[in-house]
């Protein structure tokens, strides 16, 4: 008998494990502590934990596929057999495509859509050849039903999977028809494609003529299409004409018009944000449901976005939900079903607003000329390397004993930088949990967790902060530590801080709060710190903004406003700054050619991008620029030869005097014995490149 929808479920769900279990076991099959079958065992038990989790909380249906020990769009890519050939003979495939092996780097890596997750870029090209390979959903729907679940298999959609190569879109579709009826001989009833790229302009005919090839096979589940990240209210139309049996709808960016073509069929009403860290509210959102004719309800996308559990949090403010009361939020509303009534009002996101100014550039170079840098200065991004003990330091020893603590680390990263021949240092951030966390802690407005924990890539996670209130500033953050650095050099140290569109991109925002205008106060915040910075002696802060272009609306028509006021920000917290001090800002895997524009708006006096993974994207930065020569996502360690071509390729665009020498981003990651290496083949290749451009 045909099965109808469930009433209730979920998009995706975390992965790291509740206690990053995932994480530790990754990062010990990289260091050689674990083998692959005790990795494989560990992502099986967070599988079965997931699943009976879910069962528990009287979700009813199940989702599976969406657990990855590295990246879904990198399983994706496996599951088409889409792995470029220099990787096939290695080890591991899988982890070499990931991060690379001592021979050859790793694909390129970028944000997921307006996120701060990072993925694996698949590399398509005319020779790749795609094939079916649905071992993995096949096996992960083994495992449920072996624990009695059955579930629905989450794929990638082959749109968004490709993106900007649908010139083979026909070809990669032979191959999820392959996944699909595979899938079908296993007896699964619901298959869930993700498409977030129907909110993005532009892909309606692709939508269309995929999705009329899928629908039409034989011998295939029921299909739905899930789009997410905003109002796919434009692509609908195109997806409609397609007989597939259900679409679900991020109905948290309202309802979309075309809906009603979609009468008669499953829709899934995505009005739990999977994207913040509040509570719904059960009347607005049964409107929504009510307005949209929703089917069934659930997450607007996949809960991969926010923290696992309130359990075990204190000292947060009222009204907040991650992964696992929001998965509460959902059964509860779909046993309430919907409910007509007004639809809630959304707060406006944007307001323009004039950047302040600093004196032109060509006049700041002249009063930073004493600064006294040589041709091809070569920096860092700011952190180094975390070990062990600072991190245990960092609880439990008693404040004057963590201080020198904290003195001794920077003590030491001056003097590794010192030997090392670099031009400009930093004082590596020891005292720094994480870039956001930190100020978060010594600024009003905000709270913190203990264990929320999110995903940003790989074995990678971050704490995002909760802001909840007005944002001010009570007392110096950075003056402290950095003028100390100072003190122990007379090379300049750069005063490290994070700038205020990304402290706000990466927080979990109050909802009726305005992104603008809580942004406008981080950059008030962010201003006093750099004239107490520069009051303090130090001539060169930077300020970072990777997030620039992650707040980027999806849609073209609303993206001019958003850079109005995120480069307005930027500029307001740095425009107190005298002439004679040098800022610098930061951007790294952030598709800066989209942004190209709004970051040299910035009127930072350098922009420092990574570059190693994608190549240079620096034409049209009009002042200072340093392109990543050195992936420090990747244990990958570059050779001399190697940095001296990227540095050669960046002078074909950028005259010497504006070239700056660094890594892709902070060393936290790494080893210092992987700094020291890498460091020094970076320092060596500006020394070989400075002689030739004399």
């Amino acid at each position: 008998m045909t099965e109808l929808f469930p009433s209730s479920t979920v998009l995706g769900y975390p992965r790291i494990g509740p206690d990053r279990e995932l994480k530790r076991a990754l990062e010990g099959y990289w260091a050689g502590r674990l083998d692959r079958a005790e990795l494989d065992e560990t992502g099986r038990r967070l599988r079965a934990g997931t699943w009976r989790r879910l069962h528990e909380l009287g979700l009813a249906g199940l989702p599976s596929n969406t657990f990855s020990l590295y990246d879904h769009v990198l399983d994706a890519a496996v599951a088409v057999d889409a792995i470029p050939d220099r990787f096939r003979d290695a080890p591991d495939p899988y982890f070499a495509m990931a991060r690379g092996t001592d021979d050859v780097p790793a694909l390129r890596m970028t944000k997921w859509f307006d996120t701060n997750y990072h993925y694996i870029v698949p590399e398509i090209g005319p020779r790749t050849r795609f094939r079916s390979v649905p071992d993995k959903p096949l096996a992960e729907l083994r495992e449920a039903r072996a624990l009695g679940h059955e579930t629905r298999p989450v794929l990638l959609g082959p749109v968004t999977f490709l993106q900007g190569n649908l010139d083979r879109l026909d070809d990669l579709l032979d191959a999820y028809a392959g996944i699909l009826q595979a899938l079908h001989a296993a007896g699964v009833e619901w298959v869930q494609l993700d498409e977030p790229v129907l909110v993005v302009d532009g892909g309606a005919p692709a939508v269309r003529h995929a999705y009329r090839r899928l629908a039409a096979l034989e011998r295939r589940p029921k299909l739905l299409v899930a789009s997410y990240f905003g109002n796919a209210d434009e692509a609908l139309p195109a997806l409609a004409v397609a007989p597939v049996e259900g679409v679900a709808v991020d109905l948290t960016h309202g309802v979309p018009a075309n809906l009603k073509l979609f009468q008669g069929r499953t829709i899934v009403g995505g009005v739990v944000s999977g994207r913040n860290v509040w509570r719904t509210d059960p009347d607005a959102a049964r409107a929504l449901l009510a307005a949209a004719g929703a089917t069934s309800v659930s997450t607007s996308c996949s809960l991969l976005h926010v923290p696992y559990t309130l359990r075990g949090e204190s000292g947060l403010p009222d009204g907040l939900a991650f992964a696992e009361e929001k998965v509460a939020e959902v059964v509860a509303l779909a046993e309430l079903g919907p409910k007509p009534g007004p639809l809630p009002e959304r707060p406006s996101a944007t307001s323009g607003t004039s950047p302040a100014t600093r004196s032109p550039y060509a006049i700041r170079v002249t009063a930073q000329a004493d600064l006294n840098l040589p041709l091809l200065p070569v920096t860092t991004i700011g952190s180094f390397p975390q070990t062990a003990e600072i991190r245990q330091a960092r609880v439990r020893l008693p404040a004057a004993e963590y201080d020198a603590r904290i003195a001794a680390e920077i003590d030491r990263v001056v003097e590794e930088q010192e030997a090392l021949g670099l031009d400009v240092l930093v004082h590596g951030e020891p005292e720094r949990n994480d870039m956001v966390q930190y100020f978060a802690e010594q600024l009003d407005g905000f709270a913190v967790t203990r264990n929320g924990w999110v995903q940003s890539y790989g074995s990678r996670c971050t704490r995002p902060p909760v802001l909840h209130g007005d944002v001010a500033r009570a007392a110096p953050i950075t003056v402290r530590w950095a003028t100390y650095a100072q003190s122990r050099t007379a090379k300049p140290v750069k005063g490290m801080l994070t700038g205020p569109v990304t402290i706000v991109a990466w927080s979990f925002v109050r909802p009726d709060r305005a992104l603008r205008d809580v942004t406008l106060q981080v950059a008030d915040a962010v201003r006093e710190e750099v004239r107490d910075l520069e009051a303090a002696g130090i001539r060169i802060i930077q300020v970072d903004e990777p997030a620039l272009r992650e707040l980027l609306p999806l849609r073209r028509e609303e993206q001019e406003e958003y850079l109005a006021w995120a480069v307005a920000a930027y500029r307001r917290a740095t425009s107190g700054a005298a002439d004679a001090t040098q800022i610098h800002t930061h951007l790294c895997y952030s598709d800066a050619p989209q942004v190209l524009a709004a970051i040299d708006a910035l009127d930072a006096d350098v922009t420092s991008i990574e570059a190693a993974r994608s190549g240079f994207a620096i034409e049209g930065l009009t002042r200072g620029v340093g392109p990543g020569v050195y992936d420090i996502h990747s244990p990958r360690i570059p050779d001399v030869a190697e940095v001296v071509k990227r540095l050669r390729g960046a002078l074909e665009v950028i005259p010497a005097g504006r070239l700056w020498v660094n890594p892709d981003c902070g060393l936290k990651t790494r080893t210092y014995d992987e700094v020291r290496a890498a460091l020094g083949n970076v320092v060596a290749a500006a020394h070989k490149l400075r002689e030739s451009v004399q």
